[in-house]
């Protein structure tokens, strides 16, 4: 019995890691297809004549058939009947789906045609949904934004079902293993995506010296074709792994709308619930105003045309830096030998310096705010691997929450203080940026562990979807909300490079504080009630 035990692929590390990787890699192109535009808000705006409302409207559409369709619930009780691997296809499959609607929406066939027409003068009015203040359209709305909406919310729709199966293949490969490790290091992967969008958006937008933002779509596209790929390979493995086991992948006991209420009514997971929600409307929408936000506040120069720092090469060049980067920094977390662990973090700690450098003669908003991710790539499996060994996954929430605060109050009245000196604001930016992505990994190192001590193992991928649902409430009204504000604090601004950022940035500081209280107040709780959130995931 032990040998059979030991040959199958769970109970391979080499095998375990690969079911990972091909996980990581999908999320890592749905990433970067999520955030292809927000890069090249300005050139939206020059091209498509997107202002910040619809630009923001466009954004939070991603998510509004999770949000009040509730697709998102449907996605998890289909995850719970029919198992990892069918919604994992099925997730690759709707996001791709989306990707080409979207990418229509914004080519310059769409522009001029009859259904640019037909967007135009519909859609203007939604019934309830206008009633309710929450539809995803609004008269006066580009056809281009309406339509690009419309394949982004079948983009969410896959995306988010994508991201709660992938949570919950790693429970089902990790379980009783290195899960909060597994579920670090998928994350820090997975955000490389938005490092490679901020590079490579504008990269293909702005290639030859043509705009074309259709350019950076396509990109995304065939990133989605990639990704649907990395899901049918984890589909055959999965299949048999549950063939070596003997495991069903269907649940052997049915959905019951009385499993959500059990899961509902239990206090630790509604704290961990909204944490989620606030904490991440605080990143996710950010990301999609950044490069803007550092355009506006940082004085940047652009390189001679001629020169090396203004050539399409240096693209290239930056991002091969960038990934010895990340690699050398997630690869030394795994060296037992001290030489080679420190000389990894060496390589790693100089190239991200040169790679800093290389930001600043570029002069480049996008390729500075690509930094976000790389910290976090180099201290989440640091991080993943504490919450096996150690424990402390909600002061960990905590400690998150206040960096959170501290960044977007440093963007808010900091950073703007700096705009003239070339070096210091883009130093300032630099650092905030760094400290900021570190803060968003202690979130998959240290949150989605802890939601199976809070629920039973069949409804796992319910307790994920509410998860993600109460998530995509936030994730859906804070794009929007950003925009608007921005609209509203700059009237009569038309230069996109202008905007004052100020206040959508204290909005987003009083998430991370009401993110703090609530952190705080999860430790209360699970010191009361014992969820053994403090506890290691690992039993030694």
């Amino acid at each position: 019995m032990t040998e059979t035990i030991q040959k199958t692929l769970r109970d391979s590390a080499g095998m375990r890691w690969t079911a990972l990787l091909l996980l990581a890699l999908a999320m890592f192109c749905s990433y970067i297809f999520m955030d292809i535009l927000s890069p090249i808000k300005d050139l939206m705006q020059e091209t498509r004549g997107w202002d910040s409302t619809a630009f923001g409207t466009m954004q939070g559409s991603e998510v509004f058939l999770n949000v009040f369709v509730f697709f998102l619930i449907f996605a998890g009780i289909i995850l719970d009947k029919m198992g990892v691997r069918f919604t994992a296809v099925l997730s690759g499959a709707v996001m791709l789906i989306g990707a080409i609607i979207k990418w229509y929406a914004v080519s310059e066939s769409f522009m001029g045609s009859g259904l640019e027409t037909w967007f135009t003068n519909n859609l203007n009015y939604i019934p309830i949904f206008d009633e309710l203040g929450v539809s995803p359209f609004y008269l006066g709305m580009p056809a281009s934004a309406k339509f690009a909406a419309c394949g982004f919310m079948i983009f969410g729709c896959g995306c988010e079902m994508a991201g709660i199966t992938v949570s919950r293949g790693i429970v089902k490969w990790f379980k009783g293993r290195e899960m909060a490790l597994a579920m670090g290091s998928e994350m820090a992967l997975a955000r490389l995506g938005v490092a490679t969008c901020m590079i490579f958006s504008p990269f293909f937008a702005k290639l030859g010296g043509n705009i074309s933002v259709t350019r950076s779509v396509a990109f995304g596209v065939v990133l989605m074709c990639i990704a649907l790929m990395m899901f049918i390979v984890y589909f055959f493995m999965d299949r048999k792994l549950d063939a070596q086991t003997g495991e069903a992948e269907e649940k052997d006991d049915p959905f019951k709308v009385s499993d959500i209420g059990k899961i509902l009514s239990d206090s630790g997971f509604w704290l961990v619930a909204l944490l989620c929600v606030l904490y991440y409307s605080a990143i996710f929408p950010f990301q999609k105003y950044a490069v803007n936000m550092l355009q506006c506040n940082l004085t940047l120069t652009e390189p001679a045309q001629d020169s090396f720092w203004a050539s399409p090469s240096v693209t290239i060049v930056q991002y091969v830096i960038m990934l010895v980067v990340a690699a050398a920094g997630f690869a030394s977390n795994f060296m037992k030998d001290k030489n080679k662990k420190y000389g990894l973090l060496g390589i790693s700690i100089v190239a991200l310096i040169t790679y800093c450098y290389m930001g600043y003669m570029r002069q480049s908003a996008e390729s500075i705010f690509a930094v976000f991710p790389l910290l976090a790539v180099l201290i989440t499996p640091i991080l993943g691997s504490y919450v096996d060994h150690k424990g402390k996954a909600a002061s960990m929430l905590v400690l998150g929450s206040l960096l959170l605060i501290a960044c977007h109050l440093t963007f808010a009245f900091v950073l703007p203080l700096f705009k003239g000196n070339a070096v210091g604001g883009i130093v300032i930016a630099y650092v905030t940026i760094l400290v900021l992505g570190s803060s968003f990994s202690l979130v998959p190192a240290s949150l989605w562990p802890s939601v199976p001590k809070l629920v039973d193992a069949k409804v796992i991928g319910s307790a994920y979807a509410l998860i993600f649902w109460i998530q995509n409430i936030g994730l859906w009204l804070f794009p929007l909300l950003i925009g608007k504000v921005l609209d509203k604090t700059n009237p009569g601004v038309t230069d996109p490079t202008q905007f004052d950022y100020t206040w959508p940035l204290v909005m987003l500081a009083c998430l991370g504080v009401a993110a703090l209280l609530l952190g705080l107040l999860l430790k209360v709780v699970d010191r009361k009630k014992g969820l053994g959130l403090e506890e290691p995931n690992i039993k030694e």
